[in-house]
């Protein structure tokens, strides 16, 4: 009769999930948050469409309470 033999567990495999972000994964949220901002610090870039006249009273009045 054999005995039994015992064969040794593979080493997890080190290919399983990647958890670094594409380059992408941060440059897109970055750009559109200097975009943003940077409107924010010079409304007069910023063209609005033209429209309802009560929105546009709206970010008037925005514009007016953040200016002061």
């Amino acid at each position: 009769m054999s005995a039994p033999t015992h064969t040794r567990p593979r080493p997890a495999a080190t290919g399983g999930v990647d958890s670094r972000l594409p380059w992408w994964a941060l440059a897109l949220p970055t750009l559109a948050f200097i975009t943003l901002f940077v409107l924010i610090l010079n409304p007069a870039d910023a063209h609005a469409a033209t429209g309802d006249p009560a929105i546009t009273h709206l970010v008037e009045r925005v514009q007016q309470l953040v200016a002061h």
